[in-house]
């Protein structure tokens, strides 16, 4: 008999579930999303619209996965391509996985440094240095999930006191709802496009969700994912807002400026550490995505030699950015867009997944959830390769 969805049980779920809601709330959506209300207004926030609806469904799929066969998504890969093929499908998802984490830990490195250059007098490589040892020495010992967790706090009252801000911005309720659900294209906005999907739909969250959601029932998972995530997309909606705020070039300290004038000097501060809380969080969760990722497809034992070496490389990755004095606004949202563009690789193999009856039998995806996902990698696919096309214009 199917467990009954009380009111502690829900509650509990989306607790469970916002998880993921504060990994894409990282410096990449800070920065992008912000960019895109600065410079297009409400042009983007369609692909808002599109990348949170986007994450229920690839989450949700995922997370499907798990409940249905006792294994998580990258188990289920290896099982079902077996021999030379399998074994290059799971290297092939791995290495996408392993790109997209090490890109993103150069945005993560580069965020938390900001941030924390907005507080304190320190030289930006002092502060890389001190961000990388003290991320090393978590991940050694393996005493990282309650620190991310409270760091999860910290940015969604950062969210809190942007939603503050987004009610002083001069939109209306039917400009919203237009913009919330008309596509555009301006001139010049593709790779942001390809950034605020890549931030919000994040590759190794599906591996991720899949690993964690043991033990919950299929309405419970579905709960917490849809309100959680939802509630993530809002912060997201809410951050463009008040790029709007910003009318000429975005940088950090113009966006602490702006809240400081609107909220208060708090407000200010609550930016400053909530955008080195989201980078150092992040910071934490990408290389150890990748490790997770290679025990997942790979067979790669915890804490092993191979398994340290991964995430190492990767955190050495966004040491290496970090020290190279590059300007971090740029480098965050190329690497959002990077993310962007390697998603449709590892979801038309969830897609795969979960339409194999074989394994999922009732648990397959029906005719409305293979439409939705099909139109999340169809739309990822095409504006990935459009992307592509251009940069070798």
């Amino acid at each position: 008999m199917p467990k009954s969805l009380s009111i502690r049980s829900g509650l509990g779920s989306v607790l469970f579930w916002s998880v993921i809601s504060a990994a894409f709330i990282g410096p990449g959506s800070v920065t992008a999303c912000a960019i895109a209300g600065s410079k297009f207004g409400l042009q983007l926030l369609w692909v808002l619209t599109f990348a949170t609806f986007g994450t229920v469904w690839l989450q949700e799929a995922a997370a499907r996965i798990t409940i249905a066969t006792g294994n998580d998504l990258g188990q289920v890969i290896t099982q079902t391509y077996s021999g030379k093929r399998g074994r290059g499908i799971a290297w092939a998802l791995f290495l996408a996985i392993f790109l997209g984490c090490a890109a993103y830990q150069a945005g993560n490195i580069l965020g938390a440094v900001s941030g924390l250059a907005l507080l304190t007098k320190l030289s930006i490589p002092v502060l890389t240095i001190l961000v990388g040892i003290v991320c090393i020495a978590l991940l050694w010992i393996g005493s990282t999930q309650s620190l991310a967790n409270f760091l999860g706090l910290i940015v969604f009252a950062m969210g809190g006191a942007f939603v503050y801000v987004a009610f002083g911005t001069p939109v209306t309720p039917a400009e919203l709802t237009k913009a919330l659900i008309t596509p555009s294209f301006p001139s010049g906005s593709l790779l942001l496009i390809n950034s605020l999907i890549g931030t919000t739909i994040v590759p190794y969250n599906l591996f991720f969700g899949s690993s964690i959601v043991s033990g919950q029932s299929l309405s419970e998972m579905r709960l917490g994912i849809w309100v959680a995530v939802i509630l993530g997309g809002i912060i997201s909606v809410v951050l463009l807002l008040a790029g709007l705020l910003i009318p000429t070039d975005f940088s950090y300290p113009h966006m602490a400026q702006v809240l400081t004038e609107r909220v208060g000097t708090w407000a200010g501060s609550l930016f400053a550490f909530g955008l080195f809380a989201a980078g150092f969080a992040s910071s934490l969760t990408a290389p150890l995505a990748a490790a997770v990722t290679a025990q997942s497809l790979l067979g790669v034992q915890k804490n092993s030699p191979a398994y340290r070496a991964i995430w190492l490389v990767v955190m050495g990755t966004g040491l290496l950015v970090g020290l190279s004095n590059v300007n971090a606004i740029p480098v965050i949202v190329a690497v959002q867009a990077i993310n962007g563009i390697l998603l449709p690789f590892v979801t038309v193999f969830l897609f795969a997944a979960v339409n194999n009856r074989k394994l999922l039998g009732t648990y397959c995806n029906s005719l409305g959830q293979n439409i939705a996902m099909g139109s999340v990698v169809l739309v990822t696919a095409i504006l990935g390769l459009w992307n592509v096309w251009l940069a070798f214009q």
